[in-house]
This record gives structure tokens, C-alpha cells and sequence, in this order.
């Protein structure tokens, strides 16, 4: 008959080695962390000086507003920031039938502040100003190349008629879209006195920020206009970066601040914006 305290003793001498190098390594092993909380820890890259930032190859950035068809009331200006919906979408094809893969803005900042590398063909398709076509065209179209776009929001207008909700907004950030601040009510940057920048950069920030769950760290000056007093503002109100329009020369000390996107005009097919995504950047 076998010595059941021996077996007892053996056992225990066994569960203890193989079980306690286990416990020990669940103790300091860190485990996986989520996506999500990688995000919220992350450590920030160095930025690099102004001139190693303006060195780099500048990324196409094309800005749409209006995704509808003209109308007799619009102006003789209205063809600049009105692209059809039939238009935009052959735009759009053109970047994917080309090869282009979208960026977000989080994507070309780590680009140019800290030299993270980008996919072939990089472009950052962007929108101003909240409209609602901008969600039921412009997404729903993106969507279709698994493209991703960065919406630049007037908060003023969230929820108005033929404006996007919130509810629309949160759906956008949770497709990987990017939620980025165009002010409280696009007035012109440059006029900014005292409360105006509280108005204009933290009010709208603090909004997004509570409908989307997450940091919004991107701003777009209203008309494309800046100066420099509004970089230390913004810089105060934790935005990382700022885009301006492709007609204005990059700032040769804050580069981050002065990014330079392109409008997009609806007399533009795919093979004319190639071409002035080449000219322009």
C-alpha cells in the first residue's frame, strides 16, 4: 500500500513549485494594456525644432465645407466651397483607385513633431463648419474605403437644422474619425480680445470633449486666418496643432500652428485634384 503521507508530501512540494514561479510572475509582469488606455497614458515624443519639422515633406490636406448641389441663391463665390455629392464622391475614388491612404491629424503631427512614419501615398481629407451632408455624404462615403476624415466642429450650430448632432458626432469619433475644434462661432481668430479666447478655444474644446469622450487637440482657424498671438492661447488650451489655408506661407518659429490645407472646389474632378494636390504641397 503506498504511504499516503509521503503522496501528501510530494504533492504539496509539487504545487508549491510549479505554482509559486506563476504568482511571482503575474505580480511583476505588467499585463496587456488596451488600446484605449495606451491612448489616455501615452508618453509624448520630443517635438522636433522648427526646421527639422519644416524640412519634412509637406502631406496633401484637402478641406470641404458644403457637400450638396448648387442652388439658384447661391453666389458667384459659392462653387469654392460647394463640391455636388456626385462630384465628391468621384473625388474620393480617385484617392483610393490612386493608392492614397488617409491620415488623421494625431497621425501627422507624430509625423512632423516627432518623424513617425506614414503609409504610402499619405492624405488628410478634412471638414469645416459642422454640416450635416458632412455625416450623411461625407462619412457615409469614406466609410465605403475604410478612409478616415477629421471633422472640424463650430460648436454653435451642434444640433441645429441641417447641422450635425451629437449624437452624429459621437458616432463619427467612434468609427476612428477624428473630432477636431473650428471655435464657438467662427469669428475671425485675428480679432480675439480677453474673454474672446476662453469663448473661441476652451469653450468649444470643453464641449466636444464632454459629447465624444476623448482629448480634441486640433483646431482650425475660421477663413484660415491666424496670427501669432493665438499661438501661445492655443498652446495654453492643450491644442498640439493648428490648421490654416494652403494660400498662407507656413510660420518659420511655430510650424505646428500654421498647417496648410487646400479647399476643394466642385468644378474639381478626380485627375484636376490630383494635379493640385501635387501643385500645392
Amino acid at each position: 500500500m503506498k504511504n499516503p503521507v509521503l503522496i501528501f508530501m510530494l504533492t504539496a512540494a509539487c504545487f508549491q513549485q510549479c505554482t509559486y514561479p506563476v504568482q511571482k510572475d503575474l505580480a511583476t509582469i505588467k499585463k496587456p494594456v488596451p488600446a484605449s488606455k495606451k491612448e489616455a497614458g501615452k508618453i509624448e515624443q520630443p517635438v522636433a525644432e522648427a526646421g527639422v519639422i519644416l524640412a519634412r515633406p509637406q502631406v496633401p490636406i484637402l478641406c470641404y465645407h458644403r457637400l450638396r448641389d448648387y442652388r439658384a441663391t447661391d453666389g458667384s463665390g459659392a462653387k469654392t466651397y460647394i463640391v455636388p455629392a456626385t462630384v465628391f464622391r468621384k473625388q474620393i475614388k480617385m484617392l483610393a483607385d490612386s493608392g492614397y491612404h488617409t491620415i488623421t491629424a494625431e497621425q501627422y503631427y507624430a509625423y512632423l513633431a516627432s518623424g513617425i512614419s506614414l503609409p504610402q501615398k499619405p492624405v488628410m481629407i478634412s471638414f469645416d463648419d459642422t454640416s450635416e451632408e458632412q455625416f450623411t455624404v461625407g462619412a457615409a462615403e469614406l466609410d465605403k474605403y475604410g478612409f478616415k476624415g477629421v471633422f472640424f466642429i463650430m460648436t454653435i450650430s451642434i444640433g441645429r437644422p441641417g447641422y450635425m448632432s451629437s449624437e452624429q458626432l459621437k458616432a463619427l469619433s467612434h468609427k476612428g474619425h477624428v473630432i477636431a475644434s473650428h471655435t464657438t462661432d467662427h469669428h475671425n481668430v485675428k480679432k480675439y480680445t480677453g474673454d474672446d479666447w476662453d469663448f473661441q478655444l476652451a469653450k468649444p474644446k470643453n464641449k466636444l470633449e464632454a459629447i465624444i469622450g476623448k482629448p480634441v487637440e486640433y483646431f482650425a482657424y475660421p477663413f484660415g486666418e491666424w496670427n501669432e498671438a493665438a499661438i501661445p492661447e492655443l498652446k495654453k488650451r492643450k491644442y498640439k496643432a493648428a490648421f490654416q489655408l494652403s494660400s498662407n506661407k507656413r510660420d518659420s518659429i511655430e510650424p505646428l500652428y500654421a498647417i496648410r490645407r487646400m479647399i476643394v472646389p466642385g468644378t474639381w474632378d478626380g485627375v484636376a485634384m490630383d494635379k493640385w494636390m501635387k501643385v500645392n504641397f
